[in-house]
């Protein structure tokens, strides 16, 4: 299914120095508080407000932390102006690159990326000149070490609920479906206590492009690496796989 190794984006989260945890939490909080402007603060009645929490508490970000962006999105707390925008373009052998940000300074955001996309091979592209190339998609993911003995029964309620695609990859299982039924998903997989090692909503390949060449495939990752340490940057998707 996927370009770009979600698997490896989720190791490095989990392997941030502290001098860099600053950013992510700044990442975390900007999109509660978005969530939380556009669809209220109730995490009940608001999933993205629900799945940016998650995400949050996947990497230890503190409850008072999320209470205060919480408050910023509702206008209960003061704070900068957060908006929510994409970029396109091309890395190495032409594969598609889509970037998502939240910022409150577009200008800086583009320039940083426009920088980070040179630097490594390749160059941001117009809007709509690789978003055809991908399609919304909820995504969960469990650990190798999180499979069930019984998950041949999880697996056929995981497709009586909505699960389009279920593999087997090297390093665990991910489960895909339509956006609209992620929470569903999640409920079985919660009844059954499976350990979730993350769910979003993602934007998945639809024409996914080979990559033989190690060293093209490395300096791809690097590209990617780069651009997610970006403080703007929320989220990176590529239609590259290894061949």
């Amino acid at each position: 299914m996927s370009g770009h190794s979600k698997w490896a984006q989720i190791k490095r989260q989990k392997a941030v120095t502290d001098k860099k945890r600053g950013s992510i939490f700044t990442k975390l909080g900007n999109a509660i508080t978005l969530a939380a402007r556009t669809g209220g603060g109730d995490p009940e009645m608001n999933f993205k407000l629900r799945l940016a929490i998650d995400r949050a508490k996947a990497v230890n970000f503190p409850k008072d932390n999320i209470d205060r962006a919480i408050k910023r999105g509702t206008g209960e707390l003061g704070g900068a102006e957060i908006v929510e925008v994409v970029y396109e373009g091309y890395g190495p052998s032409g594969v598609a690159i889509f970037i998502e940000t939240l910022t409150g300074n577009k200008n800086r955001t583009v320039a940083d990326i426009r920088h980070i996309l040179s630097l490594h091979g390749g160059k941001i592209g117009s809007a709509n000149s690789v978003a055809w190339m991908f399609a919304k998609a909820g995504v969960i993911r469990i650990a190798r070490e999180h499979k069930p003995q019984e998950w041949e029964n999880i697996e056929l309620e995981l497709i009586d609920a909505g699960a389009t695609d279920i593999q087997e990859e090297e390093e665990g299982i991910t489960i895909l479906c339509p956006p609209s039924l992620l929470d569903a998903i999640k409920k079985v997989l919660e009844a059954h206590t499976v350990p979730i090692t993350s769910s979003d909503v993602e934007m998945n390949p639809t024409t996914p492009v080979e990559i033989a060449d190690p060293a093209e495939h490395e300096r791809i990752e690097k590209l990617i690496s780069a651009l997610e340490t970006l403080e703007d940057v929320t989220a990176v998707s590529t239609n590259y796989v290894s061949a």
